[in-house]
């Protein structure tokens, strides 16, 4: 008989994966009308969207393919960010986001302790081959974060983004499960083992 020792996938440090809530669609409300959440976020034209928005996309980001998670601090379960993976599992390649909502919760480190959970979740849970995102040029903070938690810049989209009369790349990263599992490694995380009973 045997037994195995599953490590938590869901609580880091700092914040805890979870639902979102359907009540919660206000908050998301609410950072879409903070312009700097927005234009941190996407290509699309920022637009403050009503809560019945949020209702009808909670339904749609549950499809097979889409991983969707409310980041929520450790301290008092507040929620104060999304994040999500949308995966290809032929290719076993996922496309990671993040997003903390709550300006006050900014610059904090809730971001790195949510990206390192999402990243375990995508080799750990998803058997995923890599993880892809995009940065744009002037979110000098996300990338930062990214890399510290290992992505790789792979390439540049030149001047793919227009904002306040100039032109910014794109910056393509990806992160590999071996350069994944090589930093765990240095850090000297181990993963759960298969434990044998006496």
């Amino acid at each position: 008989m045997s037994s195995y020792h599953i490590g938590d996938l869901y609580t880091g440090k700092l914040v805890r994966l979870g639902a979102v809530k359907a009540e919660e669609k206000d908050a998301l409300s609410r950072w879409s009308h903070d312009a700097e959440y927005m234009r941190m976020m996407n290509f699309n034209v920022a637009y403050p969207q009503p809560p019945s928005f949020y209702e009808e996309k909670m339904k749609e980001d549950h499809s097979p393919n889409s991983f969707y998670f409310g980041v929520r601090t450790l301290a008092d379960d507040k929620l104060i960010g999304n994040t999500g993976l949308w995966c290809d599992f032929t290719h076993g390649d996922a496309w990671f986001w993040i997003g903390i909502g709550e300006a006050d919760s900014r610059g904090k480190g809730y971001g790195y302790d949510a990206t390192e959970l999402m990243l375990g979740y995508a080799f750990r849970e998803l058997n995923l081959y890599r993880v892809t995102l995009g940065v744009f040029g002037y979110n000098e903070r996300a990338r930062r974060t990214y890399e510290k938690a290992g992505f790789v810049h792979e390439g540049t989209q030149r001047e793919v983004l227009y904002r306040e009369g100039k032109r910014w790349d794109l910056q393509d990263m990806g992160l590999l499960r071996s350069e994944w599992e090589a930093r765990r490694e240095q850090a000297h995380v181990v993963e759960p083992e298969r434990m044998l009973s006496p």
